[in-house]
């Protein structure tokens, strides 16, 4: 590989060195070297690129020396942050039990109730960024706007990488994408527009809303109703001697298939064990919702992913 002449150049080879990376691995890789490479021009002014990588290149390190540094680096990030796998549970009632076991599990039930909330707010932005954008747009103060809301969708997209990451455990950028140096503002503009990734963002702050409403309903009620049905027992044996006055037998009945009665310790029971199963289920599909939506973050919000 020949030696890189200009930071444009450097950057190519680091990303050809980095391929078969991890997307977020390599936006972050790219965003280090090159902010690095612009400090050091910067600080050498009248110096050429060239010059300048030559010099650098022993300090800082070749594309494919960085590109190896990185990889290695994240491998033992990973292994840092990611918590203990639970037990290998071969028998079909310790893989259902299991899942209490597995801390992502509870990452992603709180990220589902998180959700309302963040969509709200993220749909609430790009739906009104757009619309005064769009309204501003034949204004002077059209242009800047449009610039510093495009630069606060990817703040925000930047934000939400952490929170699913920290929550789902799906490995997100932690930099941004560099901006491009030397644009006018109307080509900068441009960049934006012509960005996927900014189209992909806005459409992620716009699904989260649905997303959001329909994480927090599942969570919410399913915990509930399991939680509900596991308290049967307390609450029989409450309305039987606290309450003995408002005895629920005297006015309700159930049916199981096995004819109609009034409801007994018996029925409390078995409430109460479906509430477990239910509330062990909900937690899978908690794991497995979180899984999904961390993919889905990757392929909108990552660049190249």
């Amino acid at each position: 590989m020949n030696a890189p002449r200009t930071i444009d150049q450097y950057l190519d080879q680091l990303r050809q060195a980095l391929h078969g990376a991890d997307p977020a691995l390599v936006q972050d890789a790219l965003y280090d070297a090159e902010e690095h490479l612009r400090a050091e021009l910067a600080e050498q002014p009248g110096r050429s690129e060239a010059d300048m990588l030559a010099q650098v290149a022993g300090s800082y390190g070749a594309p494919d020396e960085v590109a190896e540094l990185y990889r290695d680096q994240e491998i033992r990030i990973q292994r840092a942050l990611r918590p203990p796998p639970p037990p290998k549970r071969r028998s079909l009632a310790g893989r259902f039990f299991g899942v209490a076991a597995d801390p992502r599990t509870y990452g992603a039930l709180f990220y589902m109730v998180l959700a309302l909330a963040t969509g709200i707010f993220y749909f609430a932005w790009a739906v009104t960024g757009v619309s005064l954008s769009a309204g501003l747009s034949v204004l002077i103060v059209g242009l800047p706007f449009i610039v510093l809301f495009f630069g606060s969708v990817r703040v925000l997209s930047l934000v939400e990488g952490r929170i699913v990451e920290a929550m789902l455990g799906a490995r997100m950028p932690r930099r941004p994408p560099y901006p491009t140096q030397g644009l006018t503002l109307m080509k900068r503009i441009g960049a934006m527009f012509t960005d996927a990734r900014t189209w992909t963002t806005l459409l992620y702050m716009l699904l989260m809303l649905p997303l959001g409403i329909f994480y927090f309903t599942v969570a919410v009620v399913l915990v509930s109703v399991s939680l509900a049905f596991i308290g049967a027992p307390i609450a029989w044996a409450l309305d039987a001697t606290v309450l003995p006055g408002l005895y629920v037998g005297h006015w309700v009945t159930i049916d199981w298939g096995l004819g109609v009665h009034e409801p007994g310790w018996g029925d409390a029971i078995v409430l109460c064990a479906l509430g477990v199963l239910l509330l062990f289920a909900t937690l899978h599909l908690a794991r497995g919702l979180g899984r999904m939506h961390g993919q889905v973050a990757r392929h909108l919000l990552v660049r190249g992913s």
